[in-house]
């Protein structure tokens, strides 16, 4: 099973970013998916989720109306699209897989990517 989280860079305070996932899960529309992010010196958090069936998404509060998470399970992939950013989403952005329908906690979830570099700039 291979997760690849790719779509990171260096973007200015205000600027956007799309983040995309690419799953080797052999059933992947059973998996809900999720976006976490690690500051350097911080712990891994939860950023976003989405549910197996795309109908429900979740966000942690400081993201909340400049995120947005999507999922297409006919290309294997989930996305996270993310506007007016700041300097403290600088972080490295990790997409992960659970068998749970979804969930906000790290230790739900049975796969992860190797992250992607998301710098903004103030």
């Amino acid at each position: 099973v291979q997760l690849q989280a790719f779509g990171g860079g260096l973007v200015q305070a205000g600027g956007s970013l799309s983040l995309s996932c690419a799953a080797s899960l052999r059933t992947f529309s059973s998996y809900g998916m999720g976006w976490f992010r690690q500051a350097p010196g911080k712990e891994r958090e939860f950023v976003a989720a989405i549910s197996w069936n795309r109908g429900s998404a979740y966000y942690t509060d400081s993201v909340k109306g400049r995120c947005t998470i999507s999922k297409d399970n006919a290309k294997n992939r989930v996305y996270l699209q993310m506007n007016s950013l700041k300097p403290e989403d600088t972080a490295v952005y990790y997409c992960a897989a659970t068998r749970y329908s979804s969930s906000v906690r790290t230790y739900d979830y049975d796969y992860w990517g190797q992250g992607t570099q998301v710098t903004v700039s103030s």
